[in-house]
């Protein structure tokens, strides 16, 4: 049997949206076993997003979104609205290691499922909370959607072209501070393993997003200077830019670090009597005049393939990758043969393609295990084994709409 670097570990999931579930998707990844706690009363967003918009609990099993953000999971489905449906979720929490959400600050405790509660019913329970500014101080009861902690957190600043506004980059700044935080939960359990403790996790995103601006806030914080956008170029290197080739909104990236790379590129472009220029003689000459440099660059990958320029510059020993679109990077034969991109069957989609963990391990391999859950699909694997309740039992809840 293949060997997880998690095995034994239990996570009960109340994530929803793209933060908390890519938190427990990580573990998974891992070898951990992640129940999701959902119910029918308040449907996960990205259950009802898709090519095809899903507007009511009986069609919420078809959309990509949730697929790809809930890999490996088990799901069961519990009205948290009802004091029922609260007890079974902290009987589940009992048996379990790790609990996540991302809910706003408080909701978790207006319930009783808080860290206080749920440590009585697990006292070396790890819990994590994800909020755009953690649960105290003055922002702490704000809304913490990715646009807005990926501004409070220096990154959309910085991000965009030098002339344009500032980028927020959207959703994928959830998977940022989901990252953050899995590796927060991993140091976690180093603790308890080592002292036997449980501990609560307060994770304000926009710190997180904070962690990745770190040598902009120390040029501030030491020169008094406050960077800005940049767009595509480096503070020391050029060229470093991305190129137009042929094709319809075709694009090849450049990047020059050295002397012998500037050669490179030289030899490769045949030596153009505007490369030999004063102009361009050195890094620091390059980069004051790096407008009119990339306008000479640009005049000749012009004349090719991103994947052309691709071939001839990589070759030479010079930085170069195309630019690709989603569909050019799904059935790029170099993502394939490194097994980033696979298919999985779905019981309801067919099979689709899902992007698999991007790090390799020797011993315990990180991977996908299986699909997304549909909704409710381990209720009785879950109330009936892990609990222990009758089937009778449980009928009579999903009846009552307590497992619903």
């Amino acid at each position: 049997m293949e060997k997880k670097a998690l095995d034994g570990i239990k996570v009960v999931d109340f994530g929803w949206v793209f933060a908390g579930p890519y938190i427990t998707m990580l573990l998974s990844f891992l070898g951990a076993e992640v129940i999701k706690i959902e119910s029918r009363t308040r449907i996960d967003e990205m259950r009802l997003n898709s090519v095809k918009k899903y507007e009511d609990s009986a069609n919420c099993d078809g959309s990509p979104l949730f697929n790809n953000i809930n890999l490996n999971k088990k799901s069961v489905t519990l009205n948290l609205k009802s004091p029922q449906g609260i007890e079974l979720a902290k009987k589940i929490v009992a048996k379990s290691d790790i609990v996540v959400e991302n809910m706003r600050p408080g909701v978790m405790d207006k319930l009783g499922l808080g860290y206080d509660d749920l440590a009585k019913a697990k006292p070396d329970l790890i819990m994590l909370s994800s909020s755009g500014f953690g649960a105290g101080g003055p922002y702490g009861k704000y809304a913490g959607y990715a646009p807005i902690f990926a501004s409070f957190g220096g990154l959309a600043y910085l991000m965009g072209y030098e002339d344009d506004e500032p980028n927020t980059g959207s959703g994928d700044m959830d998977l940022r501070a989901g990252a953050v935080a899995a590796v927060a939960l991993l140091i976690a359990l180093i603790h308890r393993n080592n002292t036997g403790e449980g501990q609560f996790i307060d994770l304000s995103s926009s710190d997180c997003i904070s962690t990745l601006v770190g040598s902009e806030l120390m040029e501030y914080s030491l020169n008094g200077r406050s960077p800005a956008r940049c767009g595509n170029q480096d503070a020391v290197m050029a060229p470093h830019q991305v190129y137009r080739c042929k094709g319809d909104d075709k694009w090849v990236s450049i990047a020059v670090a050295t002397e012998e790379e500037w050669e490179a590129l030289r030899r490769v472009m045949g030596n153009p009597a505007w490369a030999a220029e004063k102009a361009y003689a050195d890094a620091e000459s390059r980069r004051k005049n790096r407008a009119e440099l990339d306008q000479h660059i640009s005049a000749w990958t012009r004349g090719y393939t991103a994947y052309e320029v691709m071939t001839l510059l990589q070759n030479a020993g010079v930085a170069a990758m195309p630019s690709f679109s989603s569909e050019e990077l799904l059935s790029d034969p170099h993502t394939l043969a490194r097994g980033n991109v696979i298919e999985l069957a779905h019981p309801v989609m067919g099979t689709k393609n899902v992007i698999s963990p991007p790090w390799k391990l020797s011993e315990t391999p990180a991977k996908v295990w299986e699909r997304s859950p549909l909704m409710g699909e381990h209720n009785e694997e879950c109330f009936c084994g892990l609990l222990g309740m009758s089937k009778e039992e449980l009928e009579k809840l999903e009846d009552e709409q307590i497992i619903y």
